[in-house]
């Protein structure tokens, strides 16, 4: 094969080889749009810092600005009236020379001009009397070109050159004119370098305010983010299983109050984590005990080890029933905290509601060993479920009996404050402690872990109490010291008939009276 038939074949091979890659995006490219970044792609103390250094770009670029205005408009003009001071007097120092000598053309008429080139560098001077004539020129230069003519470099441009009238005795016998070699602007080289010193100064000090801006932003929000990590990581820990991470944050700022909050929640959280596995316990140990009598008797009686007479079926019957009160228990729990159950909106007198609760507690409470009283104020009338609020109290005088020795004393009263109206059971039990009492409507929760389940209750009763008082939009005081007793006390808002009569004529409706059941 020729060369002249290899050359070709070699070409075609390098267009082929060269045609994928020049057809396929090449790595560095995609590496360049992968590396996009956008402003949320930066974490928050990058931002901070970059928006206090661009604050502080922008107002040194403002303040830049002004001055440049400011340098170009003003200073200029300042210039051009000092350039214009210094031509007037020297006019008028050669207007004084020539009353004198009575002759522009003498040199020592024309020395101002020359004292004020020599006192002021860049500047240039001519003189020229009254019919144009140059009597004094310190720009002259000689062009050799041309035969040595004499040339004066003075600038065309009006604008350029400042001019004073040589006036004597109100008569002009000449002008002078000067101007700035190399300035437009009549400015001279100090006027230019202070000018453009200032203006390197200026950038300097705007470099300098955008760095300390920048550190100063950076270590504010560090100080901001510190905090805010402290708190995340105490979430993060929360959310992995450790229910005792705090934030210890302290302070007056709003970080340190969402600190303080997010510690309260957490705490709020572990209790209730506490309080569940509480219960787990408890519901087992509740359910498994009848469960297990209930096993025993039934297996008892088909391996005839006992007979099934009314004896063993009324133990059965019983433990089916405390499981029966244990699971309505839970469910009127669970129906009122889910509002599953809907409330009625009736006019109740509480007097007349708890005397019916009284009447039907009393033997119980006798049958207990406890002697029970009650006191109410007359018409005391609020809105609300009477079968709820009847529920509420029976539930109070239960615990107090409950938690009662025998030979103590239950005090039942129901009294009528300004706008709102209370029911306190009182007793002389056992009393609480102020943890307790704050743990007390707390679900499955009992004063004391250890009591007998038989005495001790489930302990759902004051959680279904405080759950019926939440909905009548009241709230449940709780006072006692351990050892000599405690008094639960409900309050509930009073029944305000003027604002009832103003409701129902806008709305068409009228509440109905509760009527007391016999």
């Amino acid at each position: 094969m020729t060369e002249a038939e290899e050359t070709p074949r070699i070409l075609e091979t390098v267009e082929e080889v060269a045609q994928p890659a020049a057809s396929s995006p090449s790595p560095a490219r995609k590496t360049r749009k992968r590396r996009r970044l956008r402003w949320s792609d930066f974490s928050y103390t990058t931002r901070v810092t970059l928006a206090f250094a661009l604050i502080a770009a922008m107002t040194a670029l403002v303040a830049i600005g002004v001055v440049s205005f400011v340098w170009e408009q003003h200073f200029r003009t300042y210039t051009a009236d000092n350039m214009q001071t210094l031509c007037q007097t020297t006019a008028n120092r050669i207007a004084a020379i020539y009353k004198e000598t009575d002759d522009l053309w003498n040199p020592e008429t024309t020395k101002p001009a020359l004292q004020a080139m020599e006192l002021t560098s860049g500047v240039g001077v001519r003189v020229i009397n009254d019919e144009g004539r140059t009597v004094f020129d310190s720009s002259i230069v000689y062009d050799e070109e041309q035969g040595g003519l004499a040339k004066s470099i003075e600038p065309t441009n009006g604008s350029q050159v400042a001019q004073a009238p040589i006036m004597v005795d109100g008569k002009k016998v000449g002008t002078v004119r000067l101007w700035v070699y190399g300035s437009e602007a009549l400015m001279r080289q100090p006027d230019q370098e202070f000018r453009d010193n200032s203006y390197q100064a200026m950038f300097i000090a705007a470099a300098v305010a955008i760095v300390l801006a920048s550190c100063i932003g950076f270590l504010f929000a560090r100080n901001l983010v510190a905090p805010i990590n402290r708190i995340m990581g105490a979430a993060r820990a929360i959310g992995d299983g450790d229910l005792s991470a705090r934030t210890d944050l302290r302070g007056e700022d709003e970080v340190a109050r969402l600190g303080e909050t997010f510690d309260a929640m957490a705490e709020s959280v572990e209790k209730d984590r506490d309080l569940e596995r509480r219960l787990t316990t408890d519901v087992a140990h509740e359910l498994r005990t009848p469960l297990m009598a209930i096993q025993a008797t039934v297996e008892a009686m088909v391996d005839g080890v006992y007979e099934a007479d009314e004896e063993r079926l009324v133990t059965v019957n019983s433990e089916i029933q405390r499981l029966s009160r244990l699971v309505n228990a839970l469910l009127k729990l669970s129906r009122l905290e889910n509002r599953a159950d809907p409330m009625k909106e009736e006019v109740v007198n509480v007097g007349e509601l708890i005397a019916g609760i009284i009447a039907t507690h009393e033997m119980f409470v006798s049958d207990s060993g406890l002697t029970l009283t009650y006191d109410a104020q007359p018409d005391v009338m609020v809105v609300g479920d009477a079968d709820m609020i009847r529920q509420a109290t029976a539930n109070l005088i239960s615990n107090a009996v409950r938690y009662t020795p025998e030979g103590g004393h239950i005090t039942v009263s129901v009294k009528k404050g300004d706008i709102m109206a209370s029911i306190a059971v009182k007793d002389t039990g056992i009393g609480l402690t102020k943890e307790e009492a704050r743990m007390v409507f707390s679900r499955f929760w009992r004063a004391d872990a250890g009591r007998n389940r038989e005495s001790g209750g489930l302990g759902v009763g004051l959680a279904v109490v405080k759950e019926i008082v939440d909905r009548h939009g009241g709230w449940v005081q709780v006072e006692g010291e351990k050892g000599r007793g405690a008094c639960f006390t409900i309050h509930i808002p009073l029944y305000d008939e003027g604002a009832e009569k103003h409701r129902a004529f806008g709305s068409g409706k009228k509440r109905t009276p509760h009527k007391k059941q016999r």
